[in-house]
C-alpha cells in the first residue's frame, strides 16, 4: 500500500523509447482496501539526457573522450584502498608523449589537439578493455591496470610503445613519428596512498625520458635515475621555500677587458642558495631541478628584480661598472609574462638599461629560436644588450647567429680551458672570435684560469675575459670595494 517513485523506460505509440518519471500511489475505499492505483507520468527524456551528459563531462576529457584526471584519481584511490584490504596487486602507468611539443610548435594547437585525439584512440585500442586510460592534462596520460602483476603490466606497456612506433601523424604536408616515455609502478598492500604511487610513476616516466625516451622505466627503490629524480623533487621544494623566504643570494664575477685601456669592468650576476643551516649552494646543484619543475621563470624574475633593486640603491657608487649581465633560462624566453615583467621592472627602475646585458645559453636559444628572436628584439629596443653564452657548443652555431639580436659572444669555456694543449680547441676559440668580430660582435672568453691562457687570448684578440684568474665569484656588495 505504499507509494512508489522512480524512472522507467517506456515506449510511445509510435514505438519510440522514452524515459518517464513515474509516481504511483494506491487508492483506498472506506474500509481501507486498495481499489485501484493512480499513476502520474512525466516525460523526462531530455532532462535525463542533460543529466547524463553533465555527468559524462564531469568525468571525461572533452578533447579525447578519455577519463579525466578527477575521475581517474577517484578510481585510483579505490584501487589503492582495495589493494590494502585484499592484498592484491595492480599496476599504474604514467605516459608522456615525446614529440608533442614539436607538432604543436610546427603546426599549431589545432594539430596538437588532433594528435592527442588520435593517440588517445590508438592507446585505447591497445589496452585491455577493463583497464582505465585517462588523459591527465597536456600530453600526459595514465593507465590503471587492475589485477595485474609487474610482468603483465610491463608487456602491456611495451605493447603501447610498439603501437605508437608504427603510428604516423599526418598534418598538411608534415609527417611525424611519435614516441612515448612510460613510468610503471605496482600498487600493492605496501602502497601508502594514491599520491605516493602517482609520484612514483611520474618520477619513473621522467627517468625514462632522461634515459633516451620511448622506453619504460619501472619504479624501484634502488634505481639510480629515480634517486636522482627524487633528489630533484627535494630541490624543487627547497627552491620554492627559498623564493618565498628570500634565501637566494646574488653573487657576481668580474668580466675584464683584455686590453688595459678600458678600466671599467663588467660583472656577471651569479646565483647562490642559502640553505636553512647556513650552507651556501652553487646553482649547479639546484638549477636542473628548477628547469625540470618549471621554477626557472620564478627564479629569473627574482634575480631581475633584486639585481635592478640593488643597482638602483647604489647607483652613485657604480659609475665605474661597465655592464651587469643577468642570466635567463630557456623557459623565460618563451614566456610572454616574463618579458612583460622585465619591461615593467625597467620602467619602474632608474637603472640605465644600456648597463644591463642578458645572457642566454646557445642551446636555449636554439631550442626556443622563434621565441628567443622576439624576446631579444623587444628588449633590445629598451637599450639593453644580449650575450650568447657557451657559444660553440651547438650543432649549427653560425647558421642561425645572424638571425638573433646578439651583441656579445661568450666562447664556451670547454674550448678555452684546454686551448693550450688541444689545437682543435685553439682553432675553435680563434674562429669564434674572428666570426664574432666580422659580425660586429664583442667576444668574451670564460674559464680563464692562468696567465698563459690569458696571453694566448690577448694574442688572438678576444675582447673580454672571465674566470678564476681574473676574479672568483663574490657577493654583489663586493662590487662597491672593487673600484678600478
Amino acid at each position: 500500500g505504499n507509494e512508489w517513485r522512480g524512472e522507467l523506460q517506456n515506449r510511445k505509440k509510435n514505438g519510440e523509447l522514452f524515459w518517464a518519471s513515474e509516481h504511483i500511489c494506491p487508492m483506498f475505499d472506506e474500509s481501507g482496501n486498495i481499489t485501484n492505483f493512480v499513476a502520474i507520468q512525466e516525460d523526462v527524456t531530455e532532462e535525463k539526457r542533460i543529466r547524463e551528459e553533465t555527468n559524462y563531462q564531469a568525468s571525461h576529457d572533452l578533447l579525447t573522450g578519455l577519463v579525466n584526471r578527477r575521475e581517474f584519481e577517484g578510481r585510483l584511490k579505490r584501487v589503492v584502498d582495495s589493494a590494502k584490504r585484499e592484498r592484491d596487486s595492480h599496476a599504474l602507468c604514467f605516459l608522456d608523449l615525446d614529440q608533442f611539443k614539436v607538432v604543436n610548435d610546427t603546426c599549431g594547437h589545432v594539430a596538437g589537439d588532433e594528435l592527442l585525439r588520435q593517440v588517445g584512440s590508438l592507446m585505447q585500442e591497445n589496452i585491455r578493455s577493463r583497464d582505465t586510460l585517462a588523459r591527465l592534462g597536456g600530453d600526459e596520460f595514465s593507465i590503471l591496470m587492475e589485477h595485474c602483476g609487474i610482468v603483465q603490466a610491463n608487456q602491456a606497456a611495451e605493447h603501447v610503445i610498439r603501437a605508437l612506433e608504427g603510428f604516423r601523424f599526418h598534418w598538411e604536408e608534415h609527417t611525424f613519428t611519435i614516441g612515448v616515455s612510460i613510468g610503471l609502478a605496482i600498487i600493492d598492500q605496501h602502497t601508502k596512498d594514491s599520491q605516493e604511487i602517482l609520484s612514483q610513476v611520474d618520477s619513473a616516466c621522467y627517468a625514462a625520458k632522461d634515459a633516451g625516451r620511448n622506453r619504460i622505466e619501472v619504479h624501484t627503490e634502488n634505481s639510480e635515475r629515480l634517486k636522482q629524480r627524487k633528489g630533484e623533487i627535494k630541490w624543487s621544494s627547497e627552491i620554492s621555500d627559498a623564493l618565498d623566504n628570500d634565501r637566494f643570494l646574488l653573487y657576481v664575477q668580474p668580466i675584464v677587458p683584455i686590453l688595459n685601456n678600458d678600466l671599467n669592468i663588467g660583472y656577471e650576476v651569479l646565483l647562490r642558495l642559502k640553505m636553512k643551516d647556513g650552507t651556501i649552494v652553487p646553482p649547479g646543484a639546484f638549477l636542473p631541478a628548477a628547469e625540470r619543475y618549471n621554477s626557472a621563470t620564478r627564479i629569473d624574475r627574482w634575480v631581475v628584480h633584486h639585481t635592478l633593486q640593488w643597482l638602483s640603491c647604489h647607483a652613485d657608487q657604480l659609475r665605474h661598472v661597465r655592464s651587469v649581465a643577468i642570466n635567463l633560462s630557456g623557459q623565460s624566453l618563451g614566456d610572454e609574462a616574463v618579458l612583460d615583467y622585465i619591461i615593467q621592472q625597467f620602467e619602474s627602475s632608474d637603472v640605465p638599461t644600456e648597463k644591463i646585458k642578458f645572457e642566454i645559453t646557445e642551446t636555449a636559444a636554439i631550442a626556443n629560436l622563434q621565441d628567443a628572436t622576439v624576446f631579444m628584439k623587444t628588449l633590445s629596443k629598451f637599450g639593453c644588450q644580449f650575450s650568447l653564452d657557451d657559444f660553440g657548443s651547438g650543432l649549427s652555431s653560425f647558421a642561425y647567429l645572424k638571425n638573433l639580436q646578439v651583441d656579445v659572444l661568450k666562447i664556451d669555456g670547454m674550448f678555452v680551458k684546454d686551448m693550450l694543449d688541444d689545437p682543435i680547441d685553439h682553432e675553435m676559440v680563434k674562429s669564434i672570435n674572428q666570426i664574432g668580430h666580422v659580425m660586429g660582435l664583442e667576444t668574451i672568453a670564460e674559464f680563464v684560469e692562468n696567465d698563459q691562457v690569458l696571453e694566448k687570448l690577448r694574442e688572438i684578440g678576444v675582447d673580454y675575459v672571465q674566470g678564476y684568474h681574473l676574479g672568483k665569484p663574490m657577493p654583489i656588495a663586493n662590487i662597491l670595494n672593487n673600484k678600478n
